[in-house]
């Protein structure tokens, strides 16, 4: 299983870390939607914005935004009081897609708060001719967005 969410949200980071998959699924790959990770650039050349949604890779198959949660949370029962009440609020659709808004502007609040910016995916466009190896570990802030720095 692959989880992809957005590394610098609080709320994000939370979550993953309360549903404790590793001890359900096995092995879980999670990945920070700021990088340039292979998962993440898949996702977006698929056409996912993750500033609007989370992703997790399952079975060959993509969840996304409320489907993810729910995907998630139906497979733990999440650790600590916090993340069973988690598990058990998200688990159903109708009340995934009901909430997985109100988590978006969450995530968005928080950010902002935190001075952080959304992610910028047309930089991926702008490097997707370079392979990997050639990619630097820096960025830097344009606007509101993170322009990741590359060489040729």
């Amino acid at each position: 299983m692959v989880i992809v969410y957005d590394g610098e949200c609080p709320f994000c980071r939370n979550y993953v870390r309360l549903m404790g998959l590793s001890k359900a699924v096995g092995n879980v790959d999670l990945v920070n939607a700021r990088t340039l990770h292979p998962a993440v650039w898949k996702l977006v050349e698929l056409g996912y914005d993750l500033n609007e949604g989370m992703a997790a890779i399952y079975g060959g198959k993509i969840y996304y935004g409320s489907d993810a949660v729910v995907l998630l949370s139906s497979m733990t029962n999440g650790r600590g009081w916090a993340g069973r009440f988690l598990a058990v609020l998200l688990r159903r659709p109708a009340r995934a897609r009901f909430l997985y808004p109100y988590m978006k502007v969450g995530r968005q609040f928080a950010l902002k708060i935190l001075g952080k910016p959304l992610i910028c995916f047309e930089a991926f466009e702008w490097v997707g001719a370079v392979q990997f190896g050639a990619v630097l570990g820096r960025e830097r802030q344009v606007g509101q967005h993170v322009v990741l720095a590359v060489v040729h």
